[in-house]
Order: structure tokens, then C-alpha cells, then sequence
């Protein structure tokens, strides 16, 4: 007779081994369910985005719509608008300002400003871009609003025209408001500064869209403010192409990196917001959250992963070509012209990045013309309308539209007054015949 306390024991391991395998069980059908975007890049980071920066496709998203604490990311903003004024004539780059109390009672990352010195546009956007002056940038946000605060409203309604959902500046700096000198903390403007990923790659876009000079401020290596200082401040950004030289930098460079900025607070763990260009291909990523200290360059070994899945994953395909007829729509309606309808072709050709060894098949969405119906006389080359497709981006199964520009194939003169006069009679004929079948 086999002992009770056996047959207990044996029960109690048999019961062990179920419970094992149903663990496994429910935790292999979490894995299989947890949402994935391509789901092969993994990083250490709350959130991150990679996109095209010609386009503005998304190839690879994570909580890319979370707001966090950007930390001197925020200084892109700062970047774009004082960049705007001088090509506005707000501005202008050799234009020389005294330092004010708030610039002079910065904290963090700064270049040691004291109130009443005076130093050009220039000078303080360098510091701001490369050292990541806090003090710099309050001066700068002043120099174009009046105040810091006027400048962060300025900040704000930037975001919402392009596109930002989820950003929130009270600031220039990116710095928390308890860091900010008391005196000057925004009344008007409520919460902290917080940006998405997805909103720091989109102003990342717009800056390499209208500001692409900015990337010969973004890669300079090493700058010295004054004559006096012991040493050049450093750029920040250790993933610059041109570290590949450098001993001490060489694991985290990054051929092609030319821009474009980092940021690290306490709350907002290390950021980074890149660009690189490869091949004629110009990418955007965006990692925020990164654990570690900003020593140990860990935001660029993850942005690293990103870019590089953009680059060996992911190739250039022309979907509709230049010059070519839209399919039903090869001709649009003219009025008053030789000819009554106008052959049409695409001004440029849609080229999109797409995962190798993936093929998209566009479908004509829409067809515009500047003018229902046009109006003769037109040129060859003149654009005449747009045209509308849609298609399934086969990295992320969503449905996607692009626009292109239609233009005249053909000239079509204006007609002389005698060639109307008979057109409009041939059209009253022929509507009045129409007319009288119609009736049968």
C-alpha cells in the first residue's frame, strides 16, 4: 500500500507542473496579443517615433502619442520661431542685446550670462543649439515676444498649426516650472511643458522643411562663446556623424546624423530627437524616456536601433510617376478655348518608402481642377489642379492619401469670338434635339 503522504506529494508536484503551464499559456497569449507596430526594434524608452522626413510617413511608432517632459527638446520650438523672425525681419542675426534678469537666473545647462552683457542673435542661438543655454534661450524667447512668457503662448499656437495634439509649452527651455526663476513662472499659461514624440518629430519636420540652414548650427561640434572662456562648450549631440573621429564619442556616432537636439531632466529621464541622411534618404527619430544617466549615451544606442531599422528595412519606391495620365481623368473641361478639353499630367512623381520586397498600389482618390471649368488661354506647365491618391502603407496597414499637382500637357489658345459664336449655336442644336427625345 503506497503511503498517503506519497500520494500527496505526487498530487502537490502534478499540481506544481499545471500551474507552470498554465502561466506559460497565459502569458504566451498576452505576448501574441500586446499591440505591435513592426515589432522589431526593441528599445528601452517610454516612447519613440521613426518618420520620413521627406514625406512625413510614420515607419514605426510607440506610444508615439503619450505626453512626456521633453527637456531641452522643447528648444526646437525656441530653434524655429527665432529662426522665423530673422527671415521675417523681426530679427536680424548680427543684431546685438543686452542680457535681461531672467536669461542671467538660469539654472541647469547654461553659459553663465550675467545681466547687462550684450552678445548677438547669433551668438546666444549658437550657444542655445549646440550647449544647450538655458540662459541663451530665455534671451532669445525675449527678444522675440518681449517676455518669456508672451514668447510661450507664441510657443502654443506654433503647435497647433502644425499639427502638434499633445504639446504644451510655459516656457522656452524645457526646464520644469519649479527650476524656472520664481519671479518670471507663467501666470497665463497652466501645467508643464510636455511634448509626444509624434509632436517632436512633426516640428522636427517642419524645421527641415523651412529652416533646413538650421542644420549647419545643429552640427557644429565644438563652439566658443567668449575669447575668455577656458574651453569650447561641446555639442551635446554624441551622435553626430563627425564623431567617428573622436575617441571618446566614436561608439555612439552615427554616419550621416547631422542634427538635431537632446534633452534631460530628472522627470524626463534623457531624450533625443535625431536626423539622418543616407542614400538621399533623410530620416527623423525620436526616443523619450530613456533610462540612464546622460553619460552613459544610452539615447543614442536606442535611436541607433531605430535608425537603422529605417535604413536596412525600409526602400524608396516611386508609386505614380512625373508626367503621367491620371487613369478616367486624362483631360479636364476648358472653356472658351480652341479645344474644349485640356490633357493633363502629374507635375512630379509620388515616391514613398515602403518595407523591401512590398509593393503599393495606388487608386485615384480625387481629381481638382483650380477652376470648374478652366479658363483658355493655358500654358504647357501650368498647374491646372491636383490629384488625390489613396493607398494601404504596408508598414503600419493604414490607409494614407498623398496630393500632387496636375499641369497642362498641351496649350489651349482662346478661342476668336466667330469659333464661339458657332460653338454656342452647335450646343443650342444639340440640347434642343436631346430635349425633344427625351420628351419620346
Amino acid at each position: 500500500m503506497v503511503p498517503s503522504s506519497i500520494i500527496l506529494s505526487k498530487r502537490f508536484v502534478a499540481l506544481v507542473v499545471l500551474l507552470n503551464l498554465f502561466s506559460m499559456y497565459v502569458l504566451a497569449a498576452a505576448v501574441s496579443a500586446a499591440p505591435r507596430t513592426e515589432g522589431a526594434v526593441q528599445l528601452q524608452a517610454e516612447s519613440a517615433i521613426l518618420m520620413d522626413a521627406e514625406s512625413g510617413q510614420v515607419l514605426y511608432q510607440y506610444n508615439s502619442e503619450l505626453a512626456l517632459p521633453p527637456a531641452s527638446m522643447a528648444k526646437m520650438m525656441t530653434e524655429y520661431l527665432v529662426s522665423k523672425a530673422v527671415k521675417e525681419g523681426k530679427l536680424s542675426w548680427d543684431q546685438t542685446v543686452k542680457v535681461g534678469e531672467n536669461a542671467s537666473k538660469q539654472i541647469g545647462s547654461r553659459i553663465f550670462l550675467a545681466e547687462g552683457d550684450q552678445h548677438t542673435i547669433k551668438e546666444l542661438y549658437i550657444a542655445m543649439a549646440v550647449g544647450s543655454a538655458n540662459d541663451a534661450t530665455a534671451q532669445l524667447a525675449e527678444s522675440v515676444a518681449g517676455s518669456e512668457e508672451e514668447f510661450a503662448k507664441l510657443m502654443n499656437e506654433t503647435a497647433k498649426k502644425l499639427g502638434m495634439k499633445n504639446a504644451n509649452f510655459i516656457n522656452s527651455t524645457g526646464l520644469d516650472r519649479a527650476d524656472m526663476p520664481e519671479k518670471y513662472r507663467p501666470a497665463s499659461i497652466a501645467g508643464e511643458t510636455v511634448m509626444s514624440a509624434q509632436d517632436a518629430a512633426l516640428l522636427a519636420y517642419a524645421i527641415l522643411k523651412e529652416e533646413p540652414e538650421f542644420l549647419e548650427t545643429a552640427k557644429i561640434q565644438k563652439y566658443k562663446f567668449r575669447e575668455r572662456d577656458a574651453k569650447p562648450m561641446d555639442n551635446w549631440n554624441w551622435m553626430l556623424g563627425s564623431n567617428k573621429n573622436n575617441e571618446s564619442l566614436r561608439k555612439f556616432a552615427y554616419e550621416g546624423v547631422d542634427g538635431l537636439k537632446t534633452g534631460h531632466t530628472s522627470k524626463a529621464g534623457n531624450c533625443f530627437t535625431g536626423t539622418a541622411l543616407r542614400n538621399g534618404t533623410r530620416l527623423i527619430a525620436v526616443v523619450m524616456g530613456v533610462p540612464g544617466s546622460t553619460t552613459d549615451g544610452k539615447r543614442f544606442l536606442e535611436t541607433a536601433k531605430l535608425f537603422d531599422y529605417g535604413f536596412n528595412n525600409f526602400e524608396k519606391k516611386t508609386i505614380i510617376e512625373a508626367k503621367a495620365a491620371v487613369p478616367e481623368h486624362e483631360t479636364l473641361a476648358v472653356k472658351k478655348g480652341v479645344s474644349t478639353k485640356l490633357p493633363v499630367v502629374t507635375a512630379s512623381d509620388i515616391t514613398v518608402l515602403i518595407p523591401k520586397g512590398k509593393a503599393v498600389q495606388p487608386e485615384v482618390q480625387e481629381v481638382k481642377a483650380t477652376q470648374d471649368p478652366l479658363m483658355a488661354p493655358v500654358k504647357t506647365g501650368d498647374k491646372v489642379g491636383t490629384v488625390t491618391y489613396k493607398y494601404k502603407d504596408p508598414s503600419t496597414d493604414q490607409n494614407k492619401t498623398i496630393s500632387v499637382d496636375l499641369i497642362a500637357a498641351e496649350d489651349v489658345d482662346k478661342a476668336s469670338w466667330w469659333r464661339l459664336m458657332f460653338r454656342a449655336i452647335k450646343d443650342f442644336f444639340v440640347g434642343l434635339f436631346n430635349g425633344v427625345v427625351n420628351l419620346f
